[in-house]
């Protein structure tokens, strides 16, 4: 599983890395910075609620 960001969609609402600290972070503006894009299997749980619940739908992640 990998992640994806199109960082010209996120806001800084700051869900997916409130959700999974572990995958996402943010910058000094707030908005998300991915630390992985190969999403580790014990945390594919985290990365799903993180892509899920982002407003602007800025990350995806691929099979």
């Amino acid at each position: 599983m990998r992640l994806s960001l199109d960082p010209d969609r996120c806001q800084g609402h700051g869900r997916c890395y409130g959700l999974a600290p572990e995958l996402f972070d943010s910058d000094e503006a707030g908005h998300c910075v991915l630390l992985v894009t190969e999403v580790p299997p014990d945390t594919e749980a985290a990365a799903k609620d993180g892509v899920a619940n982002c407003p602007e739908q800025a990350l995806s992640i691929q099979s």
